[in-house]
């Protein structure tokens, strides 16, 4: 069975999660995974992972900015979103993108959004295409958004 957390750094399990992100074969893990161990996440935001048999196997943020250029005044932003390859195909990233919009919801905040490369992926959750936006790497990716009190307690 699958345990979702929102887990700020005292949560028991932060330091198991860094490590998986640190050793997952995805590059952004090891970016993720310094960022826990640095104690840079403000009060409020969060990663939320997935756990099968008490161990993570997928993972995302709720940050106030991503991969978004600050010049840019979008905010609240799920990044970081994970999931292991034996686990894929079980809805985990909807299931974790569902729960950051419920917790970002309890926040006070209306809009989530995400910054993806990928065309028609996050649309099926529900997102809407905003534009494509620069990123803090000189790049640009597509902005999507979606309203938290109009998706915060429906399935996506």
């Amino acid at each position: 069975m699958t345990q979702l957390c929102v887990m700020d750094s005292s949560h028991e399990k932060w330091e198991s999660v860094a490590a998986f992100a640190e050793s997952c074969p995805w590059g952004a893990g090891k970016t993720l995974a310094h960022l826990m161990r640095s104690g840079t996440f403000k009060d409020w935001e969060r990663v939320i992972a997935a756990f099968e048999n008490k161990s993570p196997v997928g993972f995302c943020t709720l940050t106030e900015k991503d991969e978004l250029d600050t010049k840019y005044s979008y905010c609240v932003f799920i990044g970081f979103l994970y999931v292991g390859e034996a686990h894929r195909g079980n809805r985990l990233s909807e299931k974790m993108i569902r729960k950051a919009i419920k917790y970002a919801s309890t926040c006070g905040y209306k809009k989530v959004h995400i910054m993806s490369g990928e065309k028609g992926l996050y649309e099926k959750y529900g997102f809407e295409y905003i534009g494509d936006f620069e990123t803090i790497y000189g790049n640009c990716e597509q902005l999507f958004v979606i309203d938290t009190e109009y998706k915060a307690g429906e399935p996506l």
